[in-house]
């Protein structure tokens, strides 16, 4: 989707589009450390009855740079698949708050110096702006990292090269599927150099699997006949903010909820290196996403006035995973697949997650590049996916439901997460993507709470209605 440009608003100045700076494709970045630059291989022993392939390793394309393409490339260049990344521009980073889990700088290795912000406290304010602060039941190492997307996509993708993947900086265009059982897909892009106005040149190449990661528009999803499915849009802003405003975002994010900055998402404030991102979503009432970001920069307030806007983007979240995520030898991840928490809009762990799942199952379906695989290969990916995060995504989407279609339930959970039970809960599922135990004490206060919750606020918003 374009860019959306707003026109000047009061308070803040308004420039054109800086484009950041980054290192090359090719080369491995200053995050990489030399012990990460050698991967030992991903050992598989599968019993299969797939051809071997001779003279060669099993080829796979990943179509796309974001956090589940780099995953994925990265998993199978280490484990002996001939791997190819096609991106269009490297350069280019999609508008996402950026918020990432805990486990996710454990398990995927982050360095902490591309995290920008260590966020120990998440302020959330209802309808009628009455604000609780979440993250009292942290741990002095616990946090949660907020990131840029340029920085950690960028980074993903370096190590993937450092892994063996090659990076193919083009446009894909589409698929050339194949008339038998083992031949290969042809993939046509268009070369790409960052120069406006000039074409590039077509090109194509053969490989044995395809993975899409290319986001919720995601050409591989079209090609495959994937089925479509709801998305919300989100807007946001990029605003930078004069040292002494940002020193009020050190650690704090912030989130706002109530029909005026949307009928059905929220509005968030997560602080970066040197801005904030400013934004909102919707579902039901997109063509007035402009005036409910207007109405979350109004929430938000003087800890913006003065700010200077850098950049203005917009894009579609998925609601749902699409009808079809494999098919034959073709498997979609990320984005492209559905994989964006109801309710939270969270993405990124889920993206690298879900693409690095994906590859590992390639590498065990094709013992390390050396066999041709197949649909059933491809969807036991599907398999573990479903039963690891399917059953999290379905109470995330009754949460939704029950709490977020009106202004009465959003009071409700704003208020539900003013208890500590609630908190230590949510944190605790978010930031290590487990279900969130609890004794049957906590329990059964936390159920206390919550119809408490609901009682108190049913009662505030019939005295609001007669006055």
């Amino acid at each position: 989707m374009a860019s959306i440009t707003f026109k000047s608003f009061v308070g803040l100045n308004t420039y054109s589009t800086e484009k950041h700076r980054h290192h090359s494709i090719m080369t491995p970045s200053k995050y990489l450390v030399p012990n990460q630059l050698h991967y030992r291989r991903l050992n598989v022993v599968a019993a299969k009855s797939s051809p071997t392939i001779t003279g060669r390793s099993l080829r796979v394309a990943v179509v796309g740079g974001g956090p589940a393409g780099g995953a994925a490339a990265e998993t199978l260049a280490k484990g002996g698949i001939e791997t190819f990344l096609i991106e269009r521009k490297m350069e280019n980073a999609k508008p996402c708050g950026g918020s990432i889990p805990l486990c996710m700088v454990k398990e995927f290795d982050l360095p902490l110096d591309i995290i920008d912000r260590r966020v120990t406290q998440l302020k959330i304010i209802s309808p009628s702006n009455t604000a609780v602060t979440i993250g009292k039941t942290l741990k002095p190492h616990e946090y949660i990292g907020m990131v840029r997307r340029e920085v950690l996509d960028a980074y993903l993708r370096d190590r993937a090269v450092a892994s063996g993947a090659t990076i193919i900086n083009g446009l894909f265009t589409k698929m050339d599927k194949p008339e038998d059982e083992n031949a290969a897909y042809v993939l046509h892009y268009i070369t790409y150099n960052g120069k406006v106005g000039s074409a590039g040149e077509s090109m194509c190449i053969e490989v044995d699997a395809v993975i899409g990661a290319d986001g919720a528009n995601s050409s591989v999803a079209k090609s495959i006949d994937a089925g479509d499915y709801e998305c919300l849009l989100g807007i946001q802003e990029s605003i930078k903010l004069p040292e002494n405003k940002m020193q009020y975002y050190q650690n704090l994010a912030e989130m706002y909820v109530g029909s005026d900055v949307s009928p059905d998402f929220y509005g968030w404030v997560y602080p970066k290196s040197d801005h904030v991102d400013v934004g909102t979503g919707t579902l039901r009432n997109k063509p007035d996403i402009e005036n409910f970001q207007v109405a979350t920069r109004n929430r938000v307030g003087d800890k913006i006035l003065g700010g200077e806007i850098i950049r203005v983007e917009a894009h579609p979240m998925p609601q749902h995973p699409r009808p079809r995520r494999v098919v034959e030898r073709v498997a979609l991840v990320g984005d492209a697949a559905g994989y964006i928490m109801k309710g939270s809009g969270e993405g990124i762990y889920f993206a690298a997650k879900s693409g690095r799942m994906c590859a590992e199952a390639i590498v065990e379906g094709s013992e390390n590049g050396r066999k041709m695989v197949t649909e059933g290969d491809l969807s036991s990916y599907l398999e573990k996916w479903d039963k690891t995060y399917g059953p999290t995504f379905k109470k995330m989407g009754v949460v939704d439901k029950v709490f977020y279609r009106s202004n009465l339930g959003k009071e409700t959970v704003v208020a539900l997460f003013g208890h500590e039970h609630a908190q230590k809960m949510i944190l605790d599922s978010y930031l290590y993507k487990k279900e969130a135990t609890v004794n049957h004490l906590e329990g059964l206060q936390l159920v206390v709470h919550t119809i408490g919750s609901l009682v108190n606020v049913n009662r505030l918003n019939k005295e609001t209605t007669k006055i």
